[in-house]
C-alpha cells in the first residue's frame, strides 16, 4: 500500500524503503489501491490477495537487492 500510494503522488521510490510494522491510512484506502492498481476489473478477493503478496514478494526481494540500492548504484539506474 505505501509503495502504491507514493506511486500515485508522484514521490520518487528508489529511496523510499518499507519499515516493518508501520501504518499509514486507512483499511479503506488501502483496498482502495488495490482495486485501482492489481489491473482486474471487479476483482475477487482471491485476486486482490494474489496481486498483493506478489508485489509484496517482489518489492521486498528489490530492497533486499545490492543492485537496488541507491547507495550502491548511485544514479546509474535512476526510475529503474
Amino acid at each position: 500500500f505505501q509503495y502504491l500510494k507514493r506511486f500515485d503522488q508522484g514521490c520518487n521510490l528508489d529511496m523510499f524503503c518499507y519499515e516493518e510494522h508501520s501504518v499509514e491510512g486507512s483499511p479503506a484506502e488501502c483496498l482502495q489501491q488495490f482495486l485501482l492498481h492489481c489491473g482486474v476489473t471487479d476483482p475477487s478477493w482471491a485476486e486482490l490477495r494474489n496481486f498483493t503478496w506478489f508485489l509484496n514478494v517482489q518489492l521486498r526481494d528489490c530492497e533486499a537487492s545490492v543492485f537496488c540500492n541507491p547507495d550502491f548504484v548511485h544514479d546509474t539506474l535512476q526510475g529503474f
